[in-house]
């Protein structure tokens, strides 16, 4: 691609997230439209299942398209976030039918929000007869088989992470450090609806908590890890079929389950109004994440070269200043408020786009 054509990518980016949907309008790695479409709790809810959200999600990408005057035949490409595939290298991926197949009927351990990302991008992609891609999805798996060990032979740990934005972050982390990412010790933290603590070595994200339905710190609506005794005791109690525990454990847990509110804005209000048990939750969230911020660290075999927050709890102060009181001894802290998710997205289309990297196909 000459240099002149390089100036004329135009790409659409759409990332769903558990509580919103961003989308973006990329030419080359500037944003000229951009949007977080938020979704109130209620709005979900009334969804049984992450699929069955599809139209509600693609519509609001088309009224940005339309509000923006934004023509698909204009576009060069779009970009789609990654859903819960089979563990894949990292890199940029062309949504083709066996990928459509598999995230339009997901298992029940892959029904996840990002799954609408490939689905959504691959219908506007048709119509304007451009391609459609996912990049780094959230299945990117780069454990060693140390890390895959759990207790039991027949549960194996796997890879399910915001790697998009740890591997983004990670990235940005590099540049400010003047030093490749390539010979660095990190340990990187997506903290969002759902929240990621990864150990990066060499360049290569080496260990991370399963954060959708696993182990790690409890989030804005996920339980994080809990004690086996006690989940079996819930399970078999009667009270819930597989579905509603299930999402109880995925979509309804955490801040939300505490207090009824995913929104740490609204739980950083009653903190302000003297909220004592409000204080008392969020303040353990950031216990856990700093907990599992050391458990990365001893990964690394010594002290990290930096800690690296980001994700949309990163803008929180309050947050942050529990965090840094518990780990900054371990290493600097490097706060990326919101991440470049968007950007990382845009620019793994661009790459292939200009022929600097090879298309994967799935």
């Amino acid at each position: 691609m000459s240099a002149n054509e390089r100036k004329k990518c135009r790409i659409l980016v759409i990332n769903p997230g558990s509580t919103s949907t961003k989308v973006g309008v990329f030419k080359n790695e500037r944003a000229v439209h951009a949007e977080t479409i938020a979704h109130a709790h209620t709005e979900i809810a009334r969804f049984p299942r992450i699929p069955d959200q599809y139209a509600f999600r693609r519509s609001a990408v088309l009224s940005f398209l339309q509000g923006h005057d934004v023509d698909v035949q204009s576009l060069d490409a779009v970009v789609g976030r990654g859903g819960i595939l089979r563990p894949l290298p990292s890199g940029t991926y062309a949504v083709n039918e066996r990928m459509l197949d598999e995230l339009r009927n997901p298992v029940k351990e892959r029904d996840h929000v990002t799954n609408l990302g490939a689905l959504i991008a691959n219908e506007i992609a048709q119509q304007a007869g451009i391609p459609a891609y996912i990049v780094d999805p959230v299945c990117v798996d780069e454990f060693e088989p140390l890390a895959r060990i759990s207790g039991l032979p027949e549960i194996e740990r796997k890879s399910l992470s915001h790697v998009l934005s740890l591997k983004s972050a990670a990235r940005r982390a590099a540049q400010d450090l003047g030093r490749p990412y390539s010979e660095l010790k990190l340990v990187v933290v997506h903290m969002g609806g759902g929240i990621s603590v990864s150990a990066h070595l060499n360049g290569r994200m080496v260990d991370v908590n399963q954060a959708l339905d696993g182990t790690g710190p409890f989030s804005p609506e996920r339980v994080g890890g809990l004690p086996v005794g006690d989940v079996l005791r819930l399970a078999f109690s009667g009270n819930y079929t597989y579905e509603e525990l299930l999402r109880r454990f995925t979509r309804q847990g955490g801040l939300l389950a505490h207090l009824g509110t995913n929104d740490a804005r609204e739980v950083e209000r009653r903190i302000a109004e003297g909220d004592g048990h409000a204080r008392l939750v969020y303040e353990a969230m950031a216990y856990q994440i700093a907990k599992e911020i050391g458990l990365m660290s001893t990964v690394l075999r010594g002290r990290p070269d930096a800690i690296v927050l980001t994700g949309a709890l990163a803008h929180s102060q309050m947050l942050l200043q529990w965090l840094g009181e518990r780990v900054e001894w371990l290493a600097p802290l490097l706060v990326y408020p919101g991440g470049d998710e968007m950007l990382a997205m845009a620019q793994g289309a661009l790459r292939v786009l200009r022929g600097e990297e090879e298309v994967q196909e799935y």
